[in-house]
């Protein structure tokens, strides 16, 4: 599956800031949970002010446990494990 123009312009921008080092990690509160959550930020300036633009956060516990990767014989499937 081909990945969408918006997230491949959201991963352009996010590598620019890190070659930029105008990359931040900040701890925020997640929205909905209230838990908190390790976000990765791009950092710019807009009248004097910074702005910090989310991204996405990082995984809790083990990632490979919180992801399905692309199965490589079938464009549109997934790998899925055993399930517990």
């Amino acid at each position: 599956m081909p990945i969408p123009d918006h997230a491949r312009a959201n991963f352009d921008t996010l590598l620019r800031a890190a070659a930029d080092a105008n990359l931040v990690l900040m701890e925020c509160l997640d929205a909905a949970t209230r838990e908190p959550r390790y976000v990765l930020c791009a950092v710019g300036r807009s009248d004097g002010e910074y702005v910090f633009t989310p991204f996405g956060h990082l995984a809790d516990g083990n990632p490979y446990d919180a992801y399905l990767p692309p199965d490589p014989k079938d464009p549109a499937g997934f790998i899925v494990g055993p399930t517990i």
